[in-house]
């Protein structure tokens, strides 16, 4: 892969786990990046101390949101997503 093209998919990635922390803070879910180069979107429950990373990575043609207990949709279904995250968190 060259640097140009990884430059690319993390901008993607970005915006994907953009997104969802949006759809999350909506739901009442707090958020931060983590990881290097702020690459996961970390999901926690205010007041629980529940928390879970979201990754977001290409797959085939597209792109999905990955999460701990076998959590993985496509980014499409990005407010899905967010519900799925928020049940976990409960």
């Amino acid at each position: 892969m060259s640097v140009v093209g990884g430059r690319e998919i993390d901008e993607v990635r970005r915006r994907h786990l953009v997104a969802l922390a949006c759809e999350v803070e909506a739901r009442g879910l707090a958020w931060r990046f983590a990881g290097p180069g702020e690459s996961l979107l970390a999901v926690s429950m205010p007041g629980t101390g529940r928390h879970l990373i979201v990754l977001a990575t290409p797959s085939g043609d597209g792109w999905y949101y990955l999460w701990p207990a076998g959590g993985m949709a496509d980014v499409a279904r990005l407010t899905e997503v967010a519900d799925r995250i928020r049940t976990l968190l409960r």
